[in-house]
């Protein structure tokens, strides 16, 4: 099957995702609310997870495995990582827009978040772990990636407890929309 890379990434610039339902049918989304990881001072993480970081018992890698990291992320029990969104991540992959960032612990990867990136957009679809705190170090040093890249928005997507943990927030759609086109207007790369 032939996809249009052009029409989703279009979909993405537009405040739209892709997700699975049950029966692995794929469909465009939105959200009347988005949830947003903040990329300035508002930015948090626990007290524990610092001690973690001056350990350095991590290192960090952009799109290193991205296969495995999409396969993780789809690793679960009820996932709407359908096989057909694999194969679509990686043709995004491919075309630069989508990334895996990634957390190792020697030869072993930790943990990692599944993006597109658009202009100054940064649109998180998953993240997963298999050593504990692989997945929070990696949020840690994401966000200081897209703040080093100048990027303007991360989007979660949804929220949920682990992210508050972030300080991550709710915005309306309209205020998303604002904030997407401005980040739309740069010239952002991860790698």
């Amino acid at each position: 099957m032939e996809y249009d890379t052009a029409a989703i990434i279009q979909g993405y610039a537009q405040g739209y995702f892709l997700m699975a339902d049950d029966s692995e049918s794929l469909g465009w989304y939105g959200s009347r609310d988005h949830t947003l990881i903040p990329l300035d001072e508002k930015f948090r993480y626990p007290k524990s997870l610092r001690r973690i970081l001056n350990q350095e018992r991590f290192t960090v890698a952009i799109n290193r495995d991205f296969k495995a990291v999409v396969a993780g992320c789809a690793n679960r029990d009820t996932t709407w990582i359908s096989p057909e969104l694999q194969k679509i991540y990686w043709l995004l992959y491919q075309r630069g827009y989508a990334h895996s960032f990634e957390t190792w612990q020697g030869d072993e990867l930790a943990g990692g978040i599944l993006g597109i990136a658009i202009g100054g957009a940064f649109i998180g679809e998953s993240m997963f772990y298999q050593i504990p705190e692989g997945s929070k170090v990696a949020m840690v040093k994401l966000v200081e990636r897209l703040r080093q890249k100048q990027f303007v928005l991360f989007d979660a997507q949804m929220m949920n407890p682990h992210l508050e943990r972030f300080g991550a927030y709710r915005v309306s759609d309209q205020e998303y929309q604002a904030l997407l086109n401005k980040a739309l207007q740069r010239n952002c790369y991860l790698v």
